[in-house]
């Protein structure tokens, strides 16, 4: 993806914009020089991803890398922040819609819009390309939540872990090799069907907005060099009953305590190595599946070629659209089909990925 190039002169007048900021006694010049320099990635574009980047942009992150496989729906615009209903309308990628909000927020900042599928062969590549000094966890299901807990282990990356589901949240920060990471604390996923989604369950904005705030200031604590200020706790709150607690973890910091962790006590990754990956995955808050790349790109214009019998929609660079006459969707109306040019495929209006697979290759090919 093309960044969005910095349009406002680089130098100390430009940290005039950060006054309020610097003039913290916490934190001063010195601290925003070196979030100038800083990059950050952010895994998944939705309610905690654009609230977080949100954050992070106005307040000078240097390289801001926003990843996201999805597309603006209008059920999105009551808790993310960065859509509008243009955006809902178009259905435009998130990670591309993010990123132009963002340049208008702040264009003395550089920002990296991915529109990606996360998975145990993309992520490698994405944060060699990146070198992220800190990974942000915007995602919205435990395997990819895992799979970044993995990488970040792995390559000693410090990872802002947050969850939003109904009116309750949790946040911690992983420290590798001094804090307990995330199989530390759950030591597995939840079985699928076993846990409440958005799609079920709904997720409070206010909440979502705290959980974000969280992440936010502990990335911002990684990223000025203050990594004694993060303690090793899981917060974990219920906006509605007005309950909160903070989970002590410190006994969990030493290797000795962590030695049976699968992840980084045994350094087992396993969903880094691909052992979890599927294909087919409905996604949530939609009657939709999407159905993985194969880690060839697609040639969008050679689609719309093959396509044009249904008038195939060019989006973006990165995403065509079409809708297929004839195939019925399980709602009202015809299936859709959204092809990405990292080789992913986006089958609207079913939820079974059986039939997802088959349409994509009838339409697509293997």
């Amino acid at each position: 993806m093309r960044a969005q190039q910095s349009r406002v002169t680089e130098g100390p007048a430009q940290f005039d914009r950060y006054r309020r900021q610097t003039i913290l006694r916490e934190f001063g010049v010195e601290s925003q020089q070196k979030l100038a320099a800083s990059r950050a990635v952010i895994v998944g574009v939705g309610a905690l991803g654009c609230a977080s980047a949100d954050l992070l942009a106005r307040a000078g992150v240097g390289t801001l890398t926003l990843v996201d496989r999805d597309v603006v729906e209008l059920t999105n615009l009551q808790r993310q922040c960065l859509f509008d209903e243009s955006d809902a309308i178009e259905r435009r990628p998130k990670a591309e819609a993010a990123a132009s909000r963002l340049s208008r927020v702040n264009s003395s900042i550089r920002i990296e819009p991915h529109v990606l599928d996360v998975t145990s062969r993309t992520l490698p590549r994405l944060l060699r390309e990146a070198k992220p000094d800190v990974l942000i966890d915007g995602t919205d299901n435990a395997g990819t939540r895992y799979l970044l807990n993995d990488a970040a282990v792995r390559d000693t990356i410090p990872f802002v872990y947050g969850g939003v589901i109904g009116t309750r949240g949790m946040q911690m920060t992983i420290l590798p090799d001094a804090s307990p990471c995330l199989r530390c604390v759950f030591e597995e996923p939840p079985a699928p069907g076993t846990m409440p989604t958005c799609d079920t369950t709904g997720v409070l904005g206010a909440a979502v907005a705290i959980v974000a705030g969280c992440q936010a200031a502990d990335a911002i604590k990684v990223l000025i060099g203050r990594r004694d200020l993060i303690k090793p706790t899981l917060l974990e709150f219920d906006l509605w009953s007005s309950e909160r607690r903070r989970i002590d973890l410190s006994s969990m910091c030493n290797a000795t305590a962590r030695r049976n962790c699968p992840c980084c006590g045994k350094h087992s990754f396993e969903f880094l190595d691909g052992k979890h990956d599927d294909d087919a995955i409905k996604l949530c808050g939609q009657l939709a599946v999407q159905i993985g790349s194969t880690g060839r790109e697609c040639d969008l214009d050679r689609a719309a070629e093959r396509l044009r019998e249904f008038t195939p929609k060019r989006v973006s660079p990165s995403l065509l659209r079409v809708s297929l006459a004839g195939e019925r969707a399980e709602s009202s109306g015809s299936l859709e089909l959204s092809l990405f040019a990292d080789g992913r495929a986006i089958v609207a209006g079913t939820a079974d990925p059986a039939r997802a697979r088959g349409v994509y290759a009838k339409y697509v090919g293997a």
